[in-house]
């Protein structure tokens, strides 16, 4: 373990930023698609995965690293987050997530900011790129989410406004009014496509909830377009009115936290609607959360429903391989729990060149240095598109500044 160690030590003093053919050598590859962990290399020509195998040929130009059985994985994507637009969620000036003027054509896509204090720290955690959305508010729609890759660059690279985000149940409002809202929202969207936007802004339903232009085009690409819809909601029967919603309008469907999805489970099933459950949650906070269980995760995974994984804890979106452990311990199947970091974000949010260890795909790389789902273990390696990422964050500096033994001031120290 000690030359593991130090190899892989060698590699980020020598090399900050890798470039050309790199092979890493004799990983323990999860790569991403649900299949079994093998022994593999995997070759890597500038910012994509050449190829994957065993006893790849190489030229002399290859620069080798062994990985020596480490596990390896793709980088994590967090499919729910506010990574780069929110500081501190108690000081509105550090937040960029609301809107007081647009409500389902907000888009948080120019407020990111590459250089937020959260990114080192969920990259060095494995997270190599994350959908950033609107917060929640009393409307049934929050907004759009966008998608980032977290190399920290100010040339922003991503996807903007890849789906739209909302909330049906527990709510500010009534039950029964928050769905009929969403109705005439998503009748708006479906006349978008023939109706020209300046008419609808006309008509007593817009000017009732105040829609603006943005509001009726982001409308239209859900309905009318396949945006990912993603609507967070707990109660079974709310689960079933959010599925009735998606036949009527033939939506392309994400359900989000989904605790009492067991009891509709045949349903939820038959629709073939991919889910993002937080697997630490078991303590209902809400009458919609009465069916809450540690089983979830299992018994999603069994039905063979698409899962995917979030975090309550607002800036360590890192942990959702807690998370995902957690499932794992509880009957989830350990390649599932993988698949959901990774390549499940990928295919559900349009994200076609990563999410995978394969050949074509953007090499967004992970090497542990133990179990992924172990929060104990951490990345030795970590791969954007290619390039090696510094792993150092404020927290890791920090306990440099405070724990190193060099002769400093004492107010230096304290």
């Amino acid at each position: 373990m000690k030359k593991i160690f130090t190899t892989l030590v060698l590699v980020l003093l020598t090399a900050p930023i890798l470039s050309g053919t790199v092979l890493l050598k004799g990983g323990l590859v999860h790569s991403g698609n649900g299949g079994t962990a093998t022994v593999q290399d995997i070759l890597i020509s500038e910012n994509i995965i050449v190829d994957v195998g065993s006893n790849l040929i190489i030229d002399g130009n290859t620069r080798v690293i062994e990985v020596n059985g480490l596990p390896v994985t793709p980088g994590l994507i967090s499919p729910m987050s506010n990574l780069g637009i929110v500081e501190i969620n108690a000081l509105d000036v550090t937040r960029d997530d609301e809107s007081d003027l647009l409500s389902a054509g907000f888009s948080i896509f120019n407020a990111f900011n590459p250089h937020s204090t959260g990114i080192p720290w969920n990259r060095s955690n494995g997270v190599t790129s994350a959908i950033s959305t609107p917060s929640a508010s009393s409307f049934p729609i929050f907004g759009l989410g966008s998608h980032f890759v977290l190399d920290g660059s100010l040339e922003i690279k991503g996807a903007k406004d890849i789906a739209m985000f909302g909330r049906l149940g527990s709510s500010y409002g009534s039950r029964a009014e928050t769905l009929s809202l969403l109705e005439s929202l998503l009748e708006i969207g479906e006349l978008a496509k023939s109706v020209p936007v300046e008419e609808i802004l006309e008509m007593t339903i817009a000017d009732k909830l105040e829609l603006q232009a943005q509001d009726i085009i982001a409308l239209g690409k859900v309905v009318n377009d396949d945006m990912p819809f993603v609507i967070e909601t707990n109660r079974a029967v709310d689960i079933l009115q959010a599925l009735a919603l998606k036949e009527k309008y033939d939506l392309n469907l994400v359900l989000a936290s989904v605790e009492e999805a067991p009891m509709v489970l045949t349903k939820l099933q038959e629709s073939n609607t991919p889910v993002i459950i937080d697997p630490m949650d078991n303590i209902p906070n809400s009458f919609d959360e009465l069916g809450s269980s540690l089983d979830l995760g299992r018994i999603l995974d069994q039905a063979g429903i698409p899962i995917m994984f979030s975090t309550q804890r607002s800036h360590n979106y890192h942990l959702m391989r807690q998370g995902s452990g957690n499932a794992v311990a509880h009957g989830m199947s350990y390649e599932t729990a993988i698949k959901g970091m990774t390549q499940t974000v990928a295919q559900t949010f349009n994200l076609d060149n990563r999410g995978s260890i394969e050949s074509g795909k953007l090499a967004d790389v992970i090497v542990w240095d133990g179990d992924p789902l172990e929060p104990a273990s951490f990345p030795k390696i970590v791969m954007i598109e290619g390039q090696l990422q510094d792993l150092s964050s404020r927290s890791s500096k920090l306990t440099e500044r405070y724990t190193n033994k060099e002769d400093k001031p004492s107010s230096y120290k304290h």
